[in-house]
């Protein structure tokens, strides 16, 4: 009877010690790891992009310049004919 109350205790024991570890592995990698940003921060706001009709590059629509109804990403590009 002693010897099998020996070996229960000794296998608790080695569950505790296991599930210990392995609670301790997790903190741990949760404390390397970064936190994932879910949504934008407040007051940023998603923007419609536009693109430049001499160099094809896209911008935010905010810092167009607009020139006979074409989007340019810069004065420099107004003055360059369309590609």
């Amino acid at each position: 009877m002693s010897r099998l109350l020996f070996w229960i205790a000794l296998i608790a024991l080695i569950g505790f010690a296991v599930r210990a570890k392995l609670r301790a592995a997790v903190r741990r990698h949760e404390e390397d790891t970064p936190p994932r940003p879910s949504s934008p921060p407040p007051g940023m706001q998603i923007e419609n992009m536009t693109r430049c009709a001499h160099c094809g590059l896209h911008f935010p629509a905010s810092e167009t310049v607009r020139a006979d109804g074409l989007d340019y990403c810069s004065p420099a590009h107004v003055r360059l004919p369309p590609q």
